[in-house]
């Protein structure tokens, strides 16, 4: 579908809390609604989709959506203001970036720093996200905290510029700078938009920058530039409220008025028109990328904006060349040629101009001549034969099931709402946007090919590593990129004293003290039926009937624990071999059987287990489940399938050898455990593991260790459980049970020979830091409580970690901390967080006086607000038919009872403040803390010998 929203950035306030969607997942989130279905899939006939509304208008211009839905104990707030990157000015870029960080750090009558509390405090979650076109801002809390949280919006709507200040500008410039940091600089691929736009889009083109600005524009922008950007674009007439939940729409409707009616109006802001742009020819730019470790190629067609009718076509284009097994991408680049695992191809369609890009990350020393050869001999394919009806339809068929996925959740229903308000004029327009997409013909799709690719000319970027300049196009030119040199005591020497006070705007309301709760908010935990079938199998489920949707999952435990030591990866080839055929299907045609059914299956390994997942209309669940059948009991374990999956494997692993945070990830497991255990690995295994396994390996390993009598079944939706196990009834009589040995638990705590351990990663821009060490014995009782005692010092953005580390000092993006479980091995305590090279000593010593002060310093406050906004956390929790089977999971995987919410409830609201700080001490141990880092050791390694942890112990890269 068209409507593809790009949150270029996602301010990351909360850890796990956070809830944002990134391109894909927008994709599907926007173009859905609810109410009226249709017995026919979505193919021939689409049905009339309303997501029910009610729109009105201020007198000051601010624009309100109200969609009531009383299915769940919550409200969620979206504002989307209509400026993005694409309202800057060049020479003041990333501004509208920018205020998406200062709108969470103060107003008038809010003060510094509470608007995350006050969220935090009732459970709930938020953040911001900014994109070309706009910036939106979303809550989602408990439905008695309705009046609070439009009293937080409302103050940062219009009682918020007055609280910037000098000392406030310069310290958030430091945590954009660790943004841009963390997630361009000191990642693979990550200057591959500023490349593109910087040479698709003529200079002064709204688009011609990334969202994320130039460091340097924000480092020069001045007070008055703020306050100038702020008062021209940050106004109630500027921007849709969205609310929807479990609300009484006239009592909204009187709050909505109280906070945001006094608001004044600013001078509307005139949209843009379309400026889509031509190339009149081919640019070719390569860049060395520091992260990589693979070459990769991107081609992008300049093309049309959002709701332009050929963006529909385009998109279906996309689908059509690089989606699934039979597409031409597949056949030449991985198939004939063997050039990558996989490529993308897809339209992203913005108010003002679109492009139509694709992807290729090549396998390891892959000429990218060959590979933009590929793409165009894939292009002569698609040409030659055409739009394959079937496919088509396929396509078609599979958005019924994404469109009710979509508005699973109370915030996808407001960001669609808002999105739609904003840039289509009507919050319902999604029925035109359906029946758009629905209304592509064969015929359109080859006129866009035609129109906008074929023959025509476009920006290439190849990224490649160090020391493999030759696998660039050939002719490229070097892309000028802008990479920030850190000096140590170049930043934040002195910011000055932060001021206390500020002009106050005149209110007609009281705005000085927080709304109290309206204590109508009550949680009844999820109904969950159980049973078991005769060969052994668990079956566990949740009725759920909001939508015409089932989620499932058959859970086999094992997983990699269960891989020969020198062949580790192999549970993770076989789940890769699961979907590529069955006995009586090629790949292909399981692939089509899916598609044709609207549903979505897929497969993951984990360390202790294989997950088989499926999603799709209750309807079809019956047909689903037969499928499910074959593919566990009649897996085809093809030569060919086998070779490319293997492949595709290893070239995964060689860019995870690249990556900062996943080096620092697997360095902290294999130094915790030890190197001999089987949990010192990923679950994907090693180049050398897998370089190993053989198509037999998968063979012997699904013989041995696949069985009901270690499975468990577990499904949420509209479904009974008498509709469940009649369609599991040919499951149960097939799959006989057999024993599989499992490995005993571990539980020895392994001990570290030293404290401090280093990775080299040349001339990183961050260091990427893991503290912790083995906290949680196996089918430890404590688990619930200790989500209590590390709520405050590292759960989310209102932390002592957060606070500290990004707020107070700027040295990171983020920083939080928990403890996480294994079924048979001790899980753990961990701290971790991204900082600035230049402060990675000072930033492992202000952990560890956080640490060493957190027992002292933790108070019955602290205690009470962590078990409140626990138990409201836990009932905003369980929304999503996804979140529902993954709750089932966790009772399976950890033998909980049926009544595990309300056990895990009692053990934290009884929780007395002498047991959480002898909790605390006994978790918590700064004593204990193994700490890893991956850095630029040439400027950091010699540092750290001063912190008093001993030297560090130089780990290879592997």
């Amino acid at each position: 579908m068209n409507n593809k929203l790009t949150l270029a950035c996602l301010s990351l306030l909360l850890g796990s809390m956070t809830v944002s969607p990134p391109q894909q997942a927008w994709a599907q989130v926007a173009k859905k609604t609810t109410a009226k279905t249709s017995a026919k899939p979505l193919g021939s006939a689409a049905p009339q989709f309303t997501l029910k509304s009610e729109k009105y208008k201020l007198p000051n211009g601010l624009e309100v959506v109200l969609h009531q839905d009383k299915s769940d104990p919550k409200v969620a707030v979206a504002i989307m203001y209509h400026v993005g990157s694409n309202r800057e000015k060049e020479g003041r870029t990333g501004f509208a970036h920018f205020f998406e960080h200062m709108l969470f750090q103060n107003s008038e009558n809010v003060g510094k720093g509470n608007f995350i509390k006050a969220i935090n405090q009732v459970g709930g979650s938020f953040n911001g996200g900014t994109f070309e076109d706009g910036t939106v801002y979303y809550e989602v809390v408990p439905k008695d905290a309705l009046e609070r949280v439009l009293w937080l919006e409302s103050d940062r709507m219009g009682f918020f510029i007055n609280t910037v200040s000098e000392w406030g500008l310069e310290n958030e410039k430091q945590v954009v700078k660790n943004e841009k940091r963390q997630r361009v600089d000191n990642q693979p691929y990550g200057h591959t938009d500023y490349v593109i736009k910087k040479n698709l889009y003529p200079a002064g083109h709204p688009y011609s920058w990334d969202v994320i600005g130039s460091l340097e524009d924000l480092q020069n922008a001045t007070l008055a530039d703020v306050k100038e950007f702020y008062d021209q674009w940050y106004g109630a007439s500027n921007a849709t409220l969205v609310l929807t939940g479990d609300f009484e729409t006239p009592e909204a409707k009187k709050l909505i008025e109280k906070y945001f009616g006094e608001l004044k109006t600013k001078p509307e802001v005139k949209p843009l028109p379309p400026m889509p742009v031509k190339l009149s020819a081919t640019k070719s730019l390569f860049h060395v990328d520091n992260f990589a470790n693979v070459p990769e190629l991107t081609m992008v067609y300049p093309t049309v904006e959002q709701y332009h009718k050929d963006s529909y076509a385009l998109s279906m284009l996309g689908s059509l060349l690089a989606e699934g097994k039979n597409s031409p991408f597949e056949k030449i680049l991985v198939e004939e040629r063997k050039l990558a695992p996989g490529a993308s191809a897809g339209q992203n369609s913005n108010e003002i101009a679109g492009t139509f890009r694709i992807r290729v990350r090549a396998f390891d020393k892959k000429d990218l001549d060959d590979v933009q050869a590929g793409v165009l001999a894939a292009f002569d394919k698609f040409e030659k034969e055409g739009v394959d009806a079937k496919e088509l339809e396929r396509l078609k068929i599979k958005q019924e099931t994404a469109l009710y996925n979509g508005i699973s959740s109370l915030l996808n229903k407001a960001f669609q709402l808002a999105q739609y308000n904003e840039f289509a004029g009507d919050p319902a327009f999604a029925q035109k946007d359906i029946s758009m997409t629905q209304a592509v013909t064969a015929q359109d799709i080859m006129n866009v090919y035609r129109k906008y690719i074929k023959g025509k000319p476009y920006v290439a970027t190849s990224f490649v590593p160090k020391g493999q300049e030759a696998l660039a196009l050939k002719g490229a030119v070097k892309a000028d990129v802008v990479e920030e040199k850190i000096v140590a005591g170049a930043e934040g020497a002195n910011l000055g004293q932060e001021p206390t006070s500020f002009p106050k705007t005149p209110s007609k309301i009281d705005r000085s003290k927080m709304p109290e709760l309206s204590n109508n908010f009550s949680f009844t935990a999820p109904a969950i039926w159980t049973g078991q079938l005769k060969n052994g199998m668990k079956v566990y489920g949740i009725e759920q009937n909001e939508l015409p949707l089932v989620q499932f999952s058959i859970l086999i435990k094992g997983g990699m624990q269960l891989d020969d030591q020198q062949k580790i990866g192999t549970a993770a080839l076989v789940d890769a071999m699961l979907l590529e055929g069955t006995k009586n299907k090629t790949a292909q045609q399981l692939e089509e059987t899916i598609g044709q059914l609207g549903a979505f299956i897929g497969v993951n390994a984990s360390s202790e287990g294989i997950t088989l997942t499926g999603n799709t209309l209750s309807r079809n669940f019956p047909q689903v489940m037969k499928l499910v059948e074959e593919i566990l009991l009649e897996p085809r374990w093809d030569e060919a399938e086998f070779a490319k999956a293997k492949q595709a494997a290893l070239s995964r692993i060689r860019q995870n050898m690249a990556n900062p945070n996943a080096i620092a990830s697997l360095a902290f497991n294999k130094v915790l455990y030890g190197q001999d255990s089987r949990f010192a690995y990923p679950t994907s295994g090693t180049m050398a593991t897998v370089e190993r396994i053989t198509l037999q390996d998968l063979k012997e390993y699904y013989q041995k260790n696949f069985s009901p009598s270690v499975a468990s079944f577990q499904i949420a939706g509209n479904i009974k459980k008498e509709e469940v196990t009649r369609a599991l009834a040919s499951l149960e009589q097939k799959w006989a049970a057999k024993p599989v040995k499992l490995p005993a638990p571990v539980t020895a705590i392994n001990t570290p020979p030293k404290r401090l351990y280093f990775i080299d990663q040349p001339d990183a821009k961050q260091s990427v830091i893991y503290a912790g060490y083995l906290a949680v014995p196996v089918n430890s009782t404590d688990f619930d409580v200790m989500q209590a005692i590390n709520h405050k010092l590292g759960a989310g953005s209102a932390s002592t970690l957060f606070n500290v580390l990004r707020l107070q000092k700027g040295y990171t993006y983020g920083a939080f901390s928990g403890f996480s479980r294994r079924p048979t091995a001790p899980g753990t305590f961990v701290t971790s967080t991204s900082v600035r090279t230049n402060v990675t000593k000072e930033s492992l010593q202000t952990i560890g006086e956080i640490l060493k002060s957190y027992g002292t310093s933790y108070s019955e406050q602290d205690l009470a607000t962590s078990k409140g906004a626990l138990l409201r956390q836990t009932a905003l929790g369980y929304e999503t038919l996804g979140s529902l089977v993954g709750l089932l999971e966790t009772m399976n995987t950890y033998n909980l009872p049926a009544d595990y919410l309300k056990r895990e409830e009692t053990a934290i609201q009884g929780l007395s403040y002498a047991q959480a700080r002898n909790l605390i001490s006994q978790y918590i141990d700064p004593a204990k803390m193994i700490y890893v880092v991956v850095g630029d050791a040439k400027t950091q390694l010699a540092g750290l010998k001063e912190l008093g942890l001993g030297d560090p112990v130089v780990l290879p890269n592997q």
